[in-house]
Order: structure tokens, then sequence, then C-alpha cells
């Protein structure tokens, strides 16, 4: 039996019918010269051959699932990979707009606990000589960051690699992130370990201070709960709503140029001017700016190799973020969002991985209120929406010989927080996932519309 960590468990103890608490991807693929019209199918076929499956993928709740399963995982050994692996097929004429119904609903429909949690998809039957595959796992076994990176380093950059291995029996690689292997020793010395720990304990009473001093004394910090109401902090449903769209990383570059910021800030005030102007239209605009939660990875960034130990489970940070919504100038709410994200890196300098996880929860208690009928309309919100950015391959990826086109994640929408906005990087690409409560977030997709009307007007502020 393995006992779960508490930043893990809470995501299952959080999870119900209108609250699912996993994460996704959704890929698109280009067919290899000279697949025929059993191509897709054939692959599926593939995938069900390849029954060694890693431990990770083996892991389930611990019986009585909703008991003990909170806090303890133990390995199926009997696994259906057929449940698990799955073939689908769009509904004429297949185009993207129909993709992504499909992704919608598999989004919205609760993981198996007395199974192990996660789900694959293939997808035929979309247009444009293309095929996709939708992932999805549960949040109390991997973050983002950590599906993304294994999802991605079980592909290949060769095109003629027919040895490319599924993630959940891959073939694990890791300079598709630009990284290297390391031959350092990766033993740890337990007492070393549990020094650490106690005074990482013990510095927390300072940390919380230091939090509480820099952000009222020097105001470098945006505070908890000071976020205004908006539509998307209400009561949700478990039905999910995905758009997605990428954009060219040279076009958020030339304006952090410009402006003297991080990709990073550009695409916040994407989402900034954006969503100022999707409430402005539904007459919905908060006279307070918009507040973001903006996590942010504590796993290192030249990890020694990717084995379960370093994929498993969740290590977030979080910063809340003023999206300076209150100001119709573009270039004003890219300096806001800047000077933001910068101070609030600034207070957690000096401070442990266990320090900032456990500092980070203190805006993350509403969600955990939220779950009590009624709570959500009470009490006020620590911040407006998430906002991730999640690093991604460089390179072109290919999967025996599949091209992949494009790498669109899917995250969580909690009670209270309605939409949920993750970015990751592919390529030359920037590539949005909207993941939004289908009856609290009205015309989703007209927000992609928005976020390209968004940077066009920081591009001619700016550049």
């Amino acid at each position: 039996m393995a006992v779960m960590p508490v930043t893990d468990s809470m995501f299952l103890l959080a999870e119900a019918r209108e609250h699912p608490m996993h994460v996704g991807g959704l890929q698109l693929f280009e067919l290899p010269e000279g697949a025929g019209p059993e191509y897709v199918g054939e692959f599926h076929r593939r995938l069900l051959d390849l029954v060694d499956v890693r431990p990770l993928f083996r892991r389930r709740p611990r019986g009585p699932v909703n008991v003990l399963g909170n806090f303890a995982w133990s390995n199926d050994d009997q696994l259906d990979l057929e449940y698990h692996v799955r073939l689908s097929g769009l509904p004429r004429p297949g185009r993207v707009r129909e993709l992504l119904e499909l992704t919608s609903r598999l989004h919205g429909s609760l993981l198996d606990r007395h199974r192990p949690l996660w789900e694959f998809t293939v997808i035929e039957g979309l247009e444009g000589n293309r095929f996709a595959t939708y992932s999805k796992i549960h949040h109390a076994l991997l973050d983002g960051v950590s599906a993304l990176r294994l999802l991605q380093s079980s592909l290949s950059e060769d095109p003629n690699d027919m040895n490319v291995r599924p993630p959940w029996s891959p073939r694990v690689r890791t300079d598709v992130f630009g990284r290297t292997r390391s031959t350092e020793d990766e033993s740890v010395d337990p007492f070393r370990a549990l020094s650490a720990l106690a005074k990482d304990v013990v510095g927390l009473g300072s940390a919380a201070a230091r939090v509480v001093n820099e952000a009222f004394r020097e105001q470098s910090a945006t505070l908890a709960f000071q976020a205004p109401k908006t539509m998307f902090n209400a009561p949700i449903t478990g039905a999910r709503r995905f758009a997605a769209q990428g954009w060219p990383l040279e076009r958020l570059r030339a304006v952090g140029r410009a402006a003297g910021g991080t990709m990073n800030d550009v695409m916040l005030a994407m989402c900034a001017g954006a969503l100022r102007q999707y409430l402005l239209d539904l007459g919905a605009l908060p006279d307070k700016p918009l507040v973001a939660a903006v996590p942010m990875s504590l796993r290192t960034r030249q990890p020694r190799a990717l084995t379960e130990t370093s994929l498993g489970g969740n290590a977030l940070g979080l910063i809340l973020c003023d999206l300076a919504t209150d100001d119709p100038d573009p270039a004003g709410r890219l300096a806001t969002i800047h000077d933001s994200m910068l101070r609030g890196k600034q207070v957690y300098q000096g401070m442990s991985r266990l320090q900032i996880t456990a500092l980070s929860a203190i805006p993350l208690i509403p969600l955990a209120i939220g779950t009590i009928p009624g709570m959500t309309r009470v009490t006020p919100p620590a911040f407006n929406v998430l906002i991730s950015n999640v690093p991604g391959p460089r390179k072109q990826l290919y999967w025996n010989g599949a091209r992949m086109q494009g790498v669109y994640p899917l995250s969580i929408p909690y009670e209270g927080q309605a939409l949920n906005i993750t970015v990751t990087s592919y390529g030359d690409s920037l590539e949005f996932g909207l993941t939004g409560c289908r009856r609290t977030v009205p015309s989703l997709q007209r927000l992609l519309g928005l976020l390209e009307e968004s940077l066009t007007d920081l591009e001619k502020a700016l550049t």
C-alpha cells in the first residue's frame, strides 16, 4: 500500500459528479504518407498489444475507494487495457468543431475509481487527412506539467522511427525538452531529507509572516480574497465545453521584446484583453480588475530522468496576478501584469518547495469550502480565473511516422471557478486550451476570436 501525499489526496477528496478532477490533452496527428483507410483502426489495435504497463498506470485508489482510497494507492494486477484504450469516430464532416464537441463530452465524465485513473481515446474521421488522440488522467496521479512531459517524451523527433510506444508503456526520453541525461548519483540520504523537512516546517511561520509583510507594507503581491465577484465565480456543473487554438510564438515574443516583458506576460495580457471584452459584451465587467491564479511548477528544470518518482504526484506553487481589466489601454495592462508577476515571484524567493506549496494553498481554501452547498454564493473569490503556462517540446514530434500537428491542454474548472485557461508551447506555436463549465460560461468559443483581437491590439500599441 502506498500512502498519498496530502497534495495528491485533496484532488480525490474534492471530486464529485459536478467536479471532475482530471487533466487531459488533445493531440492532432497528420496521417503518414501512404496510410490507408484502416490506418487508425490498426493504430488502435497495436496499442492494445502493448500489455507491458508501467506501475504509475496500474495505480488505483485502495478499497473502499471513497474511504481509504482517498489516502492510499494499490496496484491493479489485472488491468483491462481495452477499457482504458478506446477507439471513437467523428460524425461527418469530421471538422474541428465536431472534434471539440466530442472532446468536451469525454472530458466531462468521471474516471472509474475502481480502476487505474486514466483513459486514452483514439479518434478517427477527422477531415484533412488527420486523426486525433485524447488522453485524461486524474490530477491525484499527475499534475499538468508531468502529464505533458510523459506524453511528449514517448514520441520521437525522427519521422522514420517506428518504435514509439504509448505513454503507459514508454521508451522514455528527455531530450525532446532540450535536456540531457545525467549520470549523477540519484540516491537520497534519508537523514538529510528528514532534517530538511523539519527545517522547512519550522520555517513556515517566518515564510508566512514574510508574505503578509511584503504584501501589505510594500504591496509587492496581489492578496487573496481581493478579487471582484464575476460570472466565472459561480456554482458549476460537471458538463464541460472545450475550445482550442494556437498562435505563433514569434508574435508574442515580438510584443514582449518591445515592452521589456516576458512571453508569459504577453500571454497573460492576451487573456486579460480577451476576458475584458468578453465581459464587456455581456455587460458583466466589474470595476475592479480581475485576478488570475497562475500556477508555477516547482519541479526541477533539468530532471535527471523521467522516472515514476519524478513524474508522479503534484509539485505546484501559485502566484496571484492583477490582470488590469479595468484599464482600457493594452500597453498599460501589459505593464501592470509584468509588475504583478515580478513582485509575486519575489515574495517566494529563498523559500523551499514545501513552504511555497503550503503558502500557495491559502488562495485555494475557497475551492475546498466551495464544495459545501451554497458556500460559493456567499464567500468571496480568492481569484477569478486560473491561467497556466506549461512548457512543451521545442521540436516537431512523430508517433510512428504520424506528425503531431498540435497539442492542446484540458484542465479543471472548480466550484466557483468556471473557466480554466491552460497554454503550452509546441515548436513555434503557443497552444491555448480553454476549459469551461458548459452552463456557466456561454459562447466559450468566442474567447478564441477575442484572444486574437487582444494580441492584435498589443501589437498595434507596442510594435
